[in-house]
């Protein structure tokens, strides 16, 4: 159902920060290839295909956070001191992860086609940590860049219903963020397998959060367009 008053976008142009971060977006993803040459033998051509649905999941990802990152700056063309440290230190995690992030989901896929995957003592809890730590460290770094927005909310003239959608925004990505932590103390529990699984369980904020913001939004909709009403 569309939106009755949609969030107004602040930015035309593409600006600098956003330029060079979609150059790193692109780095991140080329980084992810198989490998840069074409095969030349039959098994370097299954070593390709083997390692498709790794590359798919990660690259989906990716463009999921670059949707997240495109939007932010579109609505705000926020260029602050505070804004520029964010996406840095995002962008910095982004390109950090790109291999551990294909490895994990290389083993995932491997267990999936029944193939036996041989880790070291502690290898999974540490695998776990560091994943569970990227997974925090992009969501709440996003969610910091929406809450810097809604602080500057009075300087972006957001009305009633852009300061929900932000809102909502803060708190999806929050809640994303705290999956991570989560999955790090069960991958420190004495069931370090199920650290993963926990995953899973990330439809439920993201059902609950539009829903309940959703409702705040219709009202504050209903609001402004009873106030543009002429009397």
């Amino acid at each position: 159902m569309p939106h009755a008053i949609p969030f107004r976008n602040r930015a035309h142009e593409v600006s600098r920060i956003e330029a060079f971060s979609d150059v790193i977006f692109g780095f991140a993803i080329s980084l992810l290839v198989v490998s840069l040459e074409a095969p030349k033998t039959y098994e370097q051509m299954m070593e390709m295909l083997h390692g498709f649905l790794p590359f798919a999941i990660c690259f989906w990802l990716f463009i999921d956070i670059w949707f997240e990152h495109h939007h932010f700056f579109k609505r705000y063309a926020l260029q602050d001191q505070p804004t520029m440290f964010l996406n840095t230190l995002l962008l910095f995690v982004i390109l950090f992860y790109v291999y551990p992030l294909k490895y994990m989901f290389t083993l995932f896929t491997m267990g999936i086609l029944g193939q036996r995957v041989e880790l070291p003592a502690g290898g999974q809890t540490f695998l776990f940590t560091i994943y569970g730590i990227g997974v925090t460290a992009v969501f709440w770094i996003l969610a910091a860049l929406y809450h810097h927005a809604w602080k500057r909310r009075d300087d972006l003239q957001l009305n009633a219903v852009e300061i929900v959608d932000t809102r909502e925004s803060i708190w999806d990505n929050f809640y994303m963020g705290i999956f991570g932590v989560v999955s790090i103390a069960i991958a420190h529990s004495p069931w370090p397998r199920f650290a993963g699984m926990v995953y899973f369980l990330i439809a439920i904020p993201k059902t609950l959060v539009p829903w309940m913001m959703g409702i705040k939004r219709r009202k504050r909709e209903q609001e402004m367009l009873a106030a543009a009403e002429p009397a």
